[in-house]
């Protein structure tokens, strides 16, 4: 093997240092052209972690699940890897990139944090985020998270039933809807700054889907604090419905007497309805709803969607009577 130093190297045989740089995303952007199910293991080969950083803080004190609500998972259902719950995120607040958020988050403060509550409601009040903490302690959670695009998690959340805020403010009997909406901060969350989407964002239950005891506002995972790009300090989290429905930085909460327009009900009414509800038998205009890949499982596997992701016995009354075609 003849070594050539470095004097005797034409200046034409020398890769230009920035095709060098870019050659991974070139690949990457090749292969998911190619396939949606490049997710799993081949999204870990094309993003490799970077280095781990500064870690939330852990919880301490945290409260145990209520047996009533315990759903138990099949043995192949395992939680998703924190890294992979914490770098592959929908966030369009700080890029459309799911791999790009966590780089782009890690410096968005969360303290301190307040969250307005009022509407319909006997009690209107603005709560510092610790205070609420202390109010409603959060409790373990793990739910099973099937998103948009036909992938999913198992995600052990720390949060509190939505419902325990509500009760505090008192909703009247004509609240009938609950409208929530994250922070509007360019500078903060750098994608406001372009019309990706109207910011802010707004997300909206019907009251007894808000008042269900599955439903969650989360403040950490894994026994931390919610880490920024997963939508620190609080987020909600509807474990029967879609990934959109899981607004996060939450800074007001509305009751209000009618369904409130969401951002993805107004950006592509089409594809999105208010509802939200995983169902298999309902297919999105771009892809099947039929299957789903597991983050961290290799692509090639795909699992069964189940019916309102497998809380069918929680949640199926809710919609008894219902048209889940026509409300999708």
């Amino acid at each position: 093997m003849t070594i050539k130093k470095p004097q005797d190297i034409p200046a034409s045989e020398i890769t230009d240092p920035r095709v060098y740089r870019t050659r991974r995303q070139i690949i990457r952007a090749g292969v998911l052209a190619g396939s949606v199910a490049a997710t799993g293991g081949l999204y870990r080969l094309l993003n490799p972690r970077p280095g781990s950083g500064r870690l939330p803080p852990k919880v301490a004190g945290i409260g145990a699940t209520d047996p009533s609500l315990a759903t138990a998972l099949p043995d192949d259902e395992k939680p998703t890897a924190f890294e992979d719950i914490t770098h592959y995120n929908n966030y369009y607040e700080f890029s459309t990139d799911k791999s790009e958020v966590a780089e782009l988050a890690q410096n968005f403060v969360s303290r301190p944090w307040t969250i307005k509550v009022n509407g319909l409601c006997a009690k209107p009040t603005t709560f510092d985020i610790d205070d609420l903490l202390k109010i409603a302690p959060p409790e373990e959670r793990i739910y099973r998270m099937r998103c948009v695009e036909a992938w999913s998690m198992v995600i052990p959340w720390l949060g509190f039933s939505l419902s325990k805020l509500l009760d505090r403010v008192e909703p009247t009997s004509a609240a009938k809807y609950v409208m929530f909406r994250t922070l509007l901060d360019p500078d903060r969350m750098p994608n406001q700054q372009r019309r990706v989407l109207p910011w802010p964002y707004v997300e909206g239950l019907r009251m007894d889907e808000a008042m269900h005891p599955l439903t969650i506002l989360a403040s950490g995972l894994y026994g931390r604090q919610l880490p920024p790009q997963d939508g620190a300090p609080l987020r909600l989290v509807v474990p029967w419905k879609y990934g959109f429905k899981g607004i996060k930085s939450i800074v007001n909460i509305a009751l209000v007497d009618s369904p409130p327009m969401t951002t993805w009900n107004i950006v592509a009414p089409n594809e999105y309805g208010f509802y939200a509800n995983v169902n298999p038998d309902v297919d999105h205009p771009r892809w099947s709803q039929k299957t789903e890949n597991r983050i961290g499982d290799s692509w090639r596997r795909r699992r069964p969607t189940l019916m309102f992701n497998g809380y069918s016995e929680q949640v199926g009354h809710l919609y008894a009577g219902m048209d889940l075609r026509a409300n999708f």
